[in-house]
């Protein structure tokens, strides 16, 4: 069942930013995401929170300060999304701009499929060989539960600084400093930081310590704000919760994209996914320039990636990206493929309607592809509105052991979830880790169906029949006078994303035309219906929802988001239809 509820907000805080020259609509918007006075309004980088406030961040600054001028080779160990590879970049880039351009830096990225996530001993021996032989390891992105990779870099010589945003395990690796804001004992107001944040954070920290020791002045001091269009687009595609101090990160380094003067790599990407910089949202960081990104990592190598986002070479850079592209295309084939063969294997469960009792979905099969279980998770997670762990062998068909990606739903942690099957059942899940609405886990093949109970259960004691209902908030009707490419242009340009939605709004129109593209998606020519007289907007508006084929009633209550779509130098409202009210009477 799904239930439409309109967001609550106040019409006095609505009223009192408004009266700030802020859109009436944006006004209404902001209150309903609780904005609370326009004071908040303001996302300039003043505005973000101390890295005082940071644990360990000062510390490990004043460290990274002692070693930049030992001039000691460095090691960056990144992770293999996105939020890895552009902390990567950042700690990278960052590093060299405040150590000078022969700062010995260098990075690894583990290879997913035969090293597994964070600094394990693997990578550790393999961080060793390097030459020349890294005195630091620090990890982006990683490392908070990687205590037996700290034991084995010390045992060769090796000492590590941990960055990171996951949450940790019972105990801390014995690290020689660690900077997470989800540590215990950090009383950093913003947990939500992605690692590419707190990598920036430590930079803000380094920064200020040279300062201090007058290697440079405010007037001379590296720009490190230059690299906030990497933060942007790790943060996003991350899915980082967007509160003020994110949304700050997110809105200067959008900034930079549209004026122009980002990376290379991030400029070229933009030009694969054919968007245009100039108008950059969160929409393409997250579903047009992330996903061309991440592939690297879930079909390939994030080495690709990452030298994309390190080289200051603009065809270099074209040339990666239209490597990644092409790898992302490739993505979308398996991915396919895998949903299809998902679904086939709950096709029974759907026939005889088994599906609602089930509250959890876990599969598996000998076929799938690694690196891309995680993306179907989500899917399945969105289409039965259920916890959904994806899991494919580990090394090949043959492997004895299964790598799982999972996706979960509000108010159902699914790290803490999988913590619980772990303490009932000892030993059932080899290991574990990732935080409240993702998690990744490594089984035996021979325990899949053993853990699949023991996680139903599990899921059937904590999610509740409200959590289990489909729930679509939306900000109401738009007015007549709201439906026009400029009210789109006005929502494109705001900063949207997790625990800041995108704004969705919910009316009823009269439906005068409908077909099929490409014979998998719903097009449709509406005109909205304006209650208080019966009236009908006189202007059909073009509405499209993907991945749709079954056609809507004459008239139908519609949620969805209002764009605008250019097309030879036309701009023209277009709605994207998210969700079709059932139970509301036309």
């Amino acid at each position: 069942m799904s239930i439409f509820s309109q967001r609550p907000f106040s019409e006095r805080t609505a009223t009192w930013l408004a009266q700030t020259g802020l859109h009436p609509l944006l006004a209404r918007l902001y209150a309903a995401r609780g904005l609370q006075s326009p004071d908040e309004l303001s996302l300039d980088l003043k505005q973000l929170i101390s890295p005082v406030e940071l644990k360990n961040c000062i510390s490990t600054a004043s460290l990274l300060a002692d070693i930049l001028e030992k001039k000691d080779p460095i090691l960056i160990v990144a992770d293999y999304d996105c939020d890895g590879a552009t902390a990567c970049a950042v700690g990278v880039r960052g590093l060299r701009m405040l150590g000078g351009p022969d700062t010995p830096i260098h990075f690894l990225v583990p290879n997913r499929f035969t090293m597994g996530y964070g600094l394990t001993p693997d990578v550790v021996e393999l961080a060793a060989q390097q030459n020349p032989k890294p005195k630091y390891l620090i990890t982006v992105d990683n490392g908070i539960a990687s205590e037996a990779g700290v034991i084995r870099a010390r045992e060769l010589g090796m000492d590590v600084i941990i960055t990171d945003h996951h949450l940790p395990g019972d105990t801390l690796p014995q690290a020689l400093a660690i900077v997470n804001p989800n540590q215990p004992g950090c009383r950093f107001p913003s947990k939500a930081l992605a690692g590419v944040g707190v990598m920036f954070y430590l930079l803000v920290a380094l920064r200020a310590e040279l300062r201090q020791r007058g290697k440079f002045t405010n007037e001379t001091q590296p720009k490190i704000e230059n690299l906030l269009d990497l933060v942007a687009l790790g943060t996003v595609a991350d899915v980082a919760q967007l509160d003020r101090n994110n949304r700050v990160l997110v809105s200067n380094g959008l900034k930079r994209i549209r004026a122009g003067i980002s990376q290379p790599g991030i400029q070229a990407l933009f030009q694969a996914a054919t968007r245009d910089p100039r108008k950059a949202n969160t929409f393409d960081l997250g579903f047009a320039i992330g996903p061309r990104l991440n592939a690297a990592g879930r079909l390939a190598d994030m080495t690709l990636g990452i030298r994309l986002l390190l080289t200051d070479d603009a065809d270099e850079a074209i040339r990666l990206a239209h490597e990644l592209d092409r790898i992302n295309r490739e993505r979308r084939v398996i991915e396919t493929g895998m949903q299809e063969t998902a679904l086939s294997h709950l096709a029974e469960d759907q026939l005889t309607g088994t599906m609602e009792e089930r509250t959890s979905i876990c599969l598996w099969n000998p076929e799938w592809h690694q690196g891309v279980v995680g993306i179907v998770a989500s899917r399945l997670k969105e289409r039965f509105n259920r916890p959904a762990i994806v899991f494919a062998p580990a090394d090949g068909a043959s492997s004895e052991e299964l790598r799982g990606s999972g996706r979960s739903l509000v108010g159902f942690h699914l790290r803490d979830a999988l913590d619980i099957v772990s303490k009932k059942e000892p030993g059932l899940i080899l290991k574990f880790g990732g935080h409240a609405m993702a998690a990744g886990l490594t089984i035996r093949k021979s325990d899949f169906d053993k853990f699949d109970a023991c996680f139903q259960q599990v899921a059937s004691e904590l999610l509740t029949d409200e959590l289990l209902e489909r729930h679509h908030a939306h900000d109401g009707a738009l007015e007549l006078s709201e439906f026009t490419p400029e009210i789109g242009d006005l929502l494109a340009e705001e900063i949207w994303g997790q625990g800041f939605p995108q704004p969705i709004f919910y009316g009823e129109f009269e439906i005068t035309q409908q077909s099929l593209m490409k014979e998998k998606h719903l097009r449709l020519m509406v005109r909205p219906i304006v209650r208080s007289d019966q009236s009908l907007g006189n202007k059909p508006i073009t509405a499209v929802w993907f991945n749709r084929t079954q056609s809507l009633p004459s008239t139908a209550k519609l949620a969805y988001r209002l764009v605008t779509d250019r097309y030879q130098g036309q701009a023209r409202v277009q709605l994207m239809i998210e969700a079709h009210d059932e139970t509301a009477g036309a």
